[in-house]
């Protein structure tokens, strides 16, 4: 049955080879096992349950969170040939029946429900009857009142274990804490599940964070440069999002708003326009976007501070799934913070407000770190970055400079001081700034502190300089913030050592520069160079077929399936079908009008050359509990002695199954990187001159083995790329 795999990946998704981890958790749920997923969005999570439900007998069960998103995945398996179904409440009556008898008669490989509707009794038989092969619960982390989008209805998915009994569960989710997979595993009442944790680095993504100052001129000088680009808004309040989308459609450019308080017909409709290209940017509440299937939004913008990391990250996570540079810019003010923490102050569940407020402060924490965005964002999730440099956001990108602080640390900590013997009580970061800077404002003067000998003392600093030298202070511990919400400011035993003796303080330097294009530096990764006018003319064909078919252009194809197009120029059926991305259905409806479009251009315009693109380096790491169960008895066999056929057949794997997991432990440090324990120096030899002849490297193993003659096996190539990928470049 495995051997049914590439073929099928080919044919209905156009892919030749797997992502990470994407194999070992096929084989894992098609052997029967409860499994437990943790990808990065984008990283191909859908493709574990698709692809088994289009080998097997039978139909496998999504549970997906939200109803509007259900039509765009089932529109977009059904545009590949995947014979694929939603039933919610958007549906006619007869319509939803219509559906009910062609699942009755196996006309559909994969069902869509929510989890209300899957744990209605009525529907519960009507399962039974539809004979599920597996459940994959979709945005897993839903289940867990340590998620950040806990849905108390996920918790009764649980009883389907009676229902059906020996039906395995597949969960699934982009973001989890060590914490929250073990409630995912609880929840769901998995038996000895198997565990796959990928890392969580989004490598095409570049992260940077600016002052906020001025926030709606910010955006507009970010979107503005990104006219044709996607993109999506982040804002707290309802309000809000209705403002910036104000004041963005009031300068020409079309945003929509989207929150929980519109009507559901004005939000489907909005969303809708998001999805089809017709609204460029949605500003939006952290109600849109769970499981959003648009893969080309190129930037994601937090104008207002995540109230926790999980979530930032799984919002910054929207931009970029096509594999495609994509940036994600927080605008950040220490008054975001305190606003957050006020929203918490008649919580009555206090162990629930603790938790909240530990994790708004770690989200502050974050953003006014001067060390590499990637390492800390990592970090939370319990990954090690390792290299100094990330080369993806702007700490790593504009390396602050260090200066010689000492006076200015001085001035601040004497003003704190003399603050509070002043007014007998201690006062906030924004109230130091300005009596440090010589504010005349009202409660300078009833405290008392425009008479103190450190009034005005810094007036030639900007006083949004003074409180970030004061955040950078509570960092470094010489200043303590209380932990109620007014985070008054005392002088630690550190910092009066500092200030008692004088000594030297180096520190860095915060940026104060309000132009959001500072991020136009970061990281390209993930580029694909092409041909952009050809480009632009295809995205405009496939805005035009969409519409015809009344679909999202992505659903005809991506960017990423464009730009390879743009840069190969096919003009035949085969030299198209090998575009990553264009499967045989694809081909068949969609493949004419581009190679047309291909055509007709290159009737006024010469083909353009480009060097071959660069196979993307997985991190070098070793990530904690990366290797599950599977790929540890591969792993235990392998040490001791056995070869990779006698695995496979030991085990009634395929060898390219037991390919991967051996790569797996390579390439997390499980097994001494010896190349000769798998090929030849004359192998090794005639693949690096295969690879030199290929115009994606080893991105594509397909064309390397046919130049090869298929004389040097698939599993071969695959070790062979996992050695060339440990290689640090020169």
């Amino acid at each position: 049955m495995h051997d049914q795999l590439p073929p099928l990946l080919k044919q209905y998704f156009g892919y030749d080879t797997f992502r990470p981890l994407q194999s070992e958790i096929i084989a894992a749920t098609m052997s029967g096992k409860d499994v437990v997923a943790i990808l990065p969005t984008g990283a191909g999570k859908s493709l574990t349950f698709q692809l088994p439900a289009l080998a097997e007998d039978g139909v496998t069960l999504v549970v997906s969170p939200l109803i509007a998103l259900m039509k765009d995945q089932v529109d977009s398996l059904t545009a590949s040939g995947v014979p694929a179904t939603f039933l919610n409440s958007s549906l006619a009556p007869s319509e939803a029946r219509d559906r009910a008898e062609s699942l009755s008669r196996g006309e559909y490989k994969l069902l869509y429900a929510a989890p209300e509707r899957v744990m209605n009794p009525g529907f519960i038989a009507d399962l039974k009857r539809w004979n599920i092969k597996r459940i994959a619960v979709d945005e897993a982390h839903c289940i867990s009142e340590w998620g950040h989008d806990f849905r108390p209805e996920y918790r009764q998915l649980a009883k389907l274990r009676t229902h059906l009994p020996g039906v395995p569960f597949l969960a699934l989710t982009a973001t989890a804490t060590p914490k929250v997979r073990e409630d995912i595993s609880r929840q769901l009442q998995m038996q000895d599940p198997v565990r796959f944790l990928a890392s969580f680095n989004r490598a095409n993504l570049s992260y940077s964070i600016l002052p906020k100052s001025k926030p709606a001129r910010q955006v507009f000088e970010f979107v503005h440069s990104r006219r044709e680009e996607s993109g999506i808004i982040y804002l707290q309040s309802r309000k809000a999002t209705e403002a910036m989308a104000a004041t963005l459609k009031a300068e020409g450019i079309n945003a929509i708003a989207y929150h929980a308080g519109l009507d559901p017909a004005t939000r489907a409709k909005n969303q809708e326009a998001f999805i089809r290209d017709e609204a460029r940017i949605v500003c939006a509440t952290v109600a849109f976007g769970m499981g959003i299937n648009k893969p080309d939004v190129r930037y994601v913008i937090h104008a207002d501070l995540p109230k926790n990391i999980e979530g930032y990250y799984q919002e910054t996570g929207r931009a970029g799934r096509d594999g495609l540079p994509s940036e994600c810019l927080l605008l950040y003010s220490r008054g975001d913070l305190i606003r957050n923490l006020r929203f918490l102050e008649d919580a009555t569940d206090l162990e629930a407000k603790k938790i909240a407020e530990g994790q708004m402060r770690q989200m502050a924490d974050f953003a006014e770190t001067t060390s590499c965005r990637r390492t800390a964002l990592l970090a939370y999730f319990g990954e090690t970055w390792p290299d100094e440099n990330c080369g993806g956001c702007d700490s790593c990108l504009n390396p602050r400079e260090e200066y010689d602080a000492t006076l200015q640390v001085q001035k601040l900590l004497s003003c704190i001081i003399r603050a509070k013997q002043a007014a007998g009580f201690s006062t906030g970061v924004n109230h130091i700034a300005q009596v440090i800077t010589g504010a005349n404002t009202a409660k300078v003067r009833d405290y008392g502190h425009d008479k103190i000998s450190t009034y005005g003392i810094g007036a030639d600093t900007p006083r949004e300089e003074w409180a970030a030298l004061g955040r950078q202070l509570i960092q470094l511990g010489l200043i303590e913030a209380s932990q109620d919400n007014f985070q008054t400011l005392n002088i630690s035993k550190k910092g009066a050592n500092v200030l008692k003796s004088r000594e030297k303080t180096l520190l860095t330097r915060l940026p104060f520069s309000n132009s959001p294009n500072a991020s136009a530096k970061l990281s390209r990764s993930g580029s694909i160079p092409c041909d952009e006018e050809l480009f632009e003319s295809m995205r405009s064909l496939r805005k035009t077929i969409a519409d015809e078919k009344s679909v999202p252009p992505y659903v005809i194809f991506g960017d990423n399936p464009l730009r390879h197009m743009a840069r190969r120029y096919p003009q035949t059926k085969t030299d198209f079908l090998n575009v990553p991305g264009v499967g045989t259905q694809k081909l068949d409806d969609y493949g004419q009008a581009f190679m047309e479009e291909i055509k007709s251009h290159l009737a006024s315009h010469e083909k353009q050359s480009f060097a071959p693109l660069k196979t993307p380096l997985p991190p070098k790491m070793k990530t904690e509990g990366a290797l599950n169960g599977s790929v540890l008895e591969t792993l235990n066999q392998f040490k001791a002695g056995k070869t990779i056929p006698q695995i496979a057949k030991t085990r009634e794997m395929a060898t390219g199954t037991i390919a991967g997991h051996l790569a797996s432990a390579i390439a997390n440090g499980d097994i001494t990187p010896d190349p000769r324990q798998f090929f030849s120096e004359e192998e090794e030899q005639r693949i690096e001159a295969a690879v030199a002849t290929a115009e994606e490297g080893l991105a594509k193993l397909a064309p390397i083995h046919a130049t090869l003659n298929g004389e040097i096996r698939y599993e071969i190539l695959k070790l062979y790329a996992t050695f060339k990928s440990l290689e640090t470049p020169a």
